[in-house]
């Protein structure tokens, strides 16, 4: 349901790094992390950063 570079990122997120951080780590903007976080909430079905942390340990993704 996620794809590989949204799933990394969640990884990322999980791990407590800022998109700032993310973006360097993984070479794209911040702008794109923003949008890979911003999907992965739609298809979560959450309403934000805590949500979609205990929902991807919920479904096993992290």
């Amino acid at each position: 349901m996620l794809t590989r570079r949204e799933t990394e990122i969640l990884e990322l997120i999980a791990r407590e790094f800022s998109s700032r951080e993310i973006a360097d780590k993984l070479f794209v903007s911040l702008r794109t992390v923003d949008t890979h976080r911003f999907n992965i909430i739609q298809k979560l079905q959450v309403k934000n950063a805590a949500g979609l942390i205990k929902e991807a340990y919920k479904r096993g993704l992290v």
